[in-house]
């Protein structure tokens, strides 16, 4: 990680890349986004080396923010990996403490309770729970799951035929049926983001070497 910030510093001096001096916090959002979801498709790919190249270069945005950071004072990346450490530790209690647990679902509740306590007890406003850059089909999923729905199978494709059948053709009817399959794909075990993801990349693959459609 040394030789990576060093790089990162060398590229960001008065005789380094015009590009890399430009770049702020700001600047790097779209780069941040692009680089996790090229990793989470090379996660889902199968492919070892495709995810160990991705993940790098989801570690160069955290070394370009962090070098920035340090540029004007305000963290480095010491303080960003102490901050994930010490969060681990505190967060793993079953692990690093004494607190005894019988399985995963535990292991969430606790999680959650450490995080109120880190906040003083004050809970967050439901949109600070759900970042605004994940894809829509995520944030509608944290969404469900914030508001406590849990449509049994049935129900949820009942209800997605209901939206189907049912919903205007507008904005807002698209949305309630994309809402109700979301709801559809979380009743058996589907993460929605995900499984549309892997379609696309599954449909671009095939219309490699294909005429583009005019």
């Amino acid at each position: 990680m040394q030789d990576l910030l060093t790089i990162m510093r060398r590229l960001r001096a008065p005789d380094g890349c015009p590009w890399d001096q430009e770049q702020t916090h700001e600047s790097l959002r779209p780069y941040l986004l692009e680089e996790a979801a090229e990793a989470a498709d090379a996660a889902g790919s199968g492919d070892p080396a495709a995810l160990a190249d991705e993940l790098g270069d989801v570690l160069l945005q955290v070394a370009f923010h962090s070098v920035i950071a340090e540029e004007t004072g305000t963290f480095d990346y010491a303080a960003v990996e102490r901050g994930v450490v010490e969060k681990l530790v505190r967060r793993h209690p079953h692990v690093f403490g004494e607190v005894n647990v019988q399985g995963s679902a535990d292991v969430v509740r606790n999680w959650q309770a450490i995080k109120a306590q880190e906040r003083g007890g004050q809970p967050r406003r439901a949109e600070e729970r759900v970042p605004s850059a994940l894809g829509a089909l995520a944030r509608e999923t944290k969404t469900q799951r914030l508001a406590g729905r849990k449509d049994t199978p049935a129900q949820a494709r009942a209800a997605l035929r209901r939206a189907a059948l049912d919903a205007p053709d507008t904005a807002t009817g698209v949305a309630e049926v994309l809402a109700a399959a979301v709801s559809w794909a979380r009743s058996v075990g589907i993460d929605p983001e995900l499984a549309l993801r892997d379609r696309s990349l599954a449909t671009l693959r095939a219309l490699d070497g294909q005429e583009p459609a005019p």
